[in-house]
């Protein structure tokens, strides 16, 4: 979460929202996230840049719905 200190110097490439990755001050809102590995995986074909929390939010959420539709159809 962005508090009103902190610089918004990043743009996310989803949504175009700006805000601020921390990962190289020791801890970003994204390290609290689980995301699987495929999904890992298509973020990093797909952008080349950090996606802001909204967005991993929503595409983890997104995610697990697919994943749970898929194993209640096996």
């Amino acid at each position: 979460m962005n508090s009103p200190s902190q610089v918004l110097d990043d743009c996310c490439p989803r949504c175009g929202e700006a805000f601020h990755c921390a990962a190289a001050n020791a801890h970003c809102d994204c390290f609290d996230l689980t995301l699987s590995a495929a999904l890992r995986q298509a973020l990093a074909r797909q952008y080349s840049a950090c996606l802001c929390i909204a967005c991993l939010k929503q595409l983890q959420a997104q995610a697990n719905a697919l994943s749970a539709l898929q194993a209640h159809q096996d």
